[in-house]
């Protein structure tokens, strides 16, 4: 194969593409590892017995996911009814109540219990305790080991239920890469043999 050939900006162009598909896959067991480690933590947690305080902070918060807390909260009067399961297993409505600052912000949400009903229910708020539970779209969230009256408990949170698909999208970046190398390279080849002809 004659080296002098072989056009220079394509070829750049797709080890440079095929190098960064390849980056992100090594990205991806990066956060393998992290993810598995996050996994112990929480199993971790999830066995002890000591409360832990509600953080404000969401990278703090992150690290006693799974823990038991008690704070008080300073309700909104009334739950926001959302798909959760209770203890059976049974589909219905998690009620989620929003605690917040004397000011109106927002610091935490809880779920106070389950229903067959997708009707709120009233919360005024008081002294929550429960299990602190993954983020949602809106922060800090608990799961409530007591539901209010004429509620069912909830299903506490699983550290299993938290997704680590990360080996599987490092092997298709590594496969994207390859696929374009192999592809370009038939492509070149095909090139330069019909050059080859033609000359």
């Amino acid at each position: 194969m004659n080296l002098r050939r072989i056009p220079i900006v394509p070829t750049l162009l797709v080890m440079i593409a095929a190098g960064i598909m390849i980056r992100l896959g090594f990205w991806q067991l990066d956060r393998l590892e992290q993810k598995a480690a996050l996994a112990a933590l929480f199993s971790r947690n999830q066995a002890m017995s000591s409360e832990a305080p509600l953080p404000a902070d969401k990278t703090a918060r992150e690290k006693v996911w799974f823990r038991h807390t008690t704070f008080t909260c300073l309700a909104n009067n009334e739950t926001r009814p959302m798909a959760g399961h209770n203890l059976k297993g049974e589909t219905g409505w998690a009620q989620w109540g929003q605690c917040l600052t004397p000011d109106g912000k927002p610091v935490a949400e809880v779920n106070v219990g389950w229903s067959i009903s997708p009707a709120a229910v009233p919360f005024t708020g008081g002294t929550v305790g429960g299990t602190i539970a993954p983020d949602g779209p809106l922060g800090a969230r608990v799961v409530a080991g007591q539901p209010l009256p004429g509620l069912q408990p909830s299903a506490p949170p699983d550290p299993g239920a938290i997704p680590n698909n990360h080996l599987s999208y490092a092997v298709q970046w590594f496969l994207f890469a390859a696929t374009a190398l192999i592809i370009y390279g038939l492509a070149l080849r095909k090139r330069l043999a019909a050059e080859g002809s033609g000359g």
